[in-house]
């Protein structure tokens, strides 16, 4: 019988192609570092300046180092089979050229320093990366100031960096070693000039620059007030400046240096008068290592038992803590809390539940020793009223005097340090928001003795006038107020009979109010502030219980989230301001 059963053609296709990759090429390396070894086939002699002759081939060479490369297709050392390598130690181009070969290198504190002079060199990027790496983990007081200078000669960018930051970070530790007398001119200059420098205080920075100058007192004492224009002497304290800086010597002989002095005793005296726009310049600025940013402090309100607080704390985003600052010289809720110039906070009348105040206490956080002070007392007495700062004037807005709701306004010139009043709102308000929006002035919602609203009006300081807006969808007394991107928001509040989680949110360009999605909490009385592009919304009352709670909105993504660190103190009409961090805090 036949067999029918066919066998296929093959059928037609490309070309097949495999690639095979070798894995390694450890062993090519082996054969040519003992071919070098025993001096087979090796068409090139390194000899150093102690006379050692280093044998090698050209074509390895030149493939690893751009230096060698260099030499051997470009120079006359292409030519010739032996090169002298001048100032490099044998030891360590013994090493660099094993390194060449093998891709093995050991690095040791005592030739760290020949290897990263001979790796850069001869370009060998990888062995000068691994001593930066080396030198970054030895880092410590005692040898930064030489590592900084390595770094600097061998053009190791990123150790530099690195290395002045960590001298900055520890200065009080460097500076009491030998090597920081012999810190150059101007790397004196560039590290007391350095807002990365952190210090228990300016004190420190003084005593290390009259330090430096004594090591060398004939050549370094003409430069000295180059270097006291970057002590910022104002932030030292008042009997320090006398007890140790108007008898120093260096100074009294110097005419420039004792304008530094006579400029910090006035700053001191200006001091004096908390409120006073003192003339800014580098010396009377905190230095802010790692950048300013900001913090929020609230302050007083009423806790959980109905207690009237004296205590205030801050929060810090960054590390997402509350913690506890300076207690107010008299307990107060339902004030007004504004801030100056970032650092100074101004707390306002409010009420222990027996009286109302007229009274004004200060806060200078940028001081050592931060602590409440009296300062100019208001015209009127005030609580549930609004506070409000527009280019250092600061606005009180309403309230209660105990006796009637107020439509009166007044404001304080931080210039002239005197108190004067506004044109009057339309309506008496109490328990409202007040907020800033492009220099206007919006109180929003409130109450009076039984109503509450939704109107709101504007004032614009420059008719003294105010005038009605857009109402609110509903109407909030103990409302927050907050200004974010342009856009005036307001937080919960009650009608009488409802304590609201809605918030509405207010455009000047569209002229009426739309509401956002509700926060997590109904919160009556809570507190307001702004921060690095979110609103905070602080504690409050929800109709149970007095709240510790914090959430913020992010107007980008339009949804609330829950602050996972709660208040310290429970607090309801609490008032809260976004502040410098404190450098200097006093807890208690």
């Amino acid at each position: 019988m036949q067999n029918t059963k066919q066998i296929p053609e093959p059928s037609r296709c490309e070309l097949a192609k495999y690639e095979y990759k070798k894995s390694s090429y450890g062993e090519i390396y082996d054969v040519l570092q003992s071919l070098r070894k025993d001096k087979i086939l090796c068409d090139i002699k390194l000899e150093t300046d102690d006379g050692e002759v280093i044998f090698g081939h050209k074509v390895v060479l030149a493939s690893a180092s751009p230096y060698f490369l260099a030499m051997f297709t470009n120079f006359s050392e292409k030519n010739q089979d032996q090169v002298a390598i001048r100032q490099l130690d044998s030891s360590a181009l013994q090493l660099l050229i094993d390194f060449v070969y093998s891709g093995e290198i050991s690095i040791t504190e005592k030739n760290v320093q020949v290897l990263l002079s001979a790796s850069n060199l001869l370009q060998l990027q990888e062995v000068k990366n691994a001593c930066c790496d080396f030198l970054q983990a030895q880092l410590c007081p005692t040898n930064v100031v030489g590592i900084v200078a390595l770094a600097d000669l061998h053009d190791c960018t990123k150790l530099l960096t690195s290395s002045e930051l960590y001298m900055q970070q520890h200065f009080s530790d460097v500076v009491e070693g030998e090597e920081f007398l012999f810190l150059s001119y101007e790397q004196m200059v560039k590290l007391i000039a350095s807002e990365e420098l952190t210090v228990p205080s300016e004190e420190k920075i003084f005593e290390s620059v009259i330090r430096w100058v004594k090591h060398d007192l004939d050549s370094r004492k003409p430069i000295l007030p180059k270097l006291m224009e970057h002590v910022r002497l104002p932030l030292t304290s008042k009997y320090y400046i006398l007890k140790n800086v108007v008898d120093e010597p260096l100074l009294n002989n110097c005419f420039k240096c004792k304008d530094y002095v006579f400029e910090a005793l006035r700053f001191h005296l200006l001091k004096s008068e908390e409120l006073i726009t003192i003339p800014h310049n580098i010396r009377t600025i905190p230095r802010q290592p790692g950048g300013t940013h900001k913090v929020i402090l609230a302050v007083g309100g009423a806790g959980s038992n109905n207690e009237i607080l004296d205590s205030t704390e801050w929060y810090d985003p960054k590390i997402n803590q509350w913690q506890p600052g300076p207690k107010m010289i008299t307990p107060s809720c339902a004030g007004g809390l504004a801030v100056v110039n970032d650092n100074f906070a101004l707390y306002l009348g409010g009420t222990n539940f027996v009286s109302i105040f007229q009274s004004a206490y200060g806060l200078n956080l940028s001081s050592e020793s931060p602590n409440w002070t009296p300062t100019y007392n208001m015209l009127v007495k005030r609580q549930s009223f609004g506070v409000c700062v527009i280019n250092k004037y600061i606005y009180a807005v309403g309230g209660n005097d105990g006796e009637n709701f107020l439509s009166s306004a007044e404001v304080f010139d931080c210039r002239t340090r005197e108190w004067h009043t506004i044109s009057n709102m339309s309506t008496r308000r109490a328990g409202h928001g007040l907020g800033v929006l492009n220099n206007l002035l919006y109180a929003v919602g409130g109450s009076d003795s039984g109503r509450r609203f939704n109107s709101v009006e504007c004032y614009r300081p420059s008719l003294d006038k105010w005038t009605p807006i857009a109402d609110m969808c509903v109407r909030r007394a103990g409302v927050g107020v907050g200004v974010l991107n342009g856009v005036l928001y307001a937080v919960g509040g009650w009608d009488g009979a409802q304590i609201w989680s809605s918030v509405e949110a207010y455009r000047p360009s569209t002229g009426v109010w739309s509401t956002i999605p509700d926060m997590h909490l109904s919160r009556r009385g809570a507190a307001v502030a702004v921060l690095g592009g979110l609103l905070y919304v602080i504690g409050g009352h929800d109709g149970a219980s007095i709240l510790d709670s914090v959430e913020s909105y992010n107007p980008k993504t339009n949804t609330w989230t829950m602050i996972t660190a709660s208040m310290n103190v429970p607090r309801r009409f609490a008032r809260v301001v976004a502040i410098d961090r404190p450098r200097y805090i006093k807890t208690c």
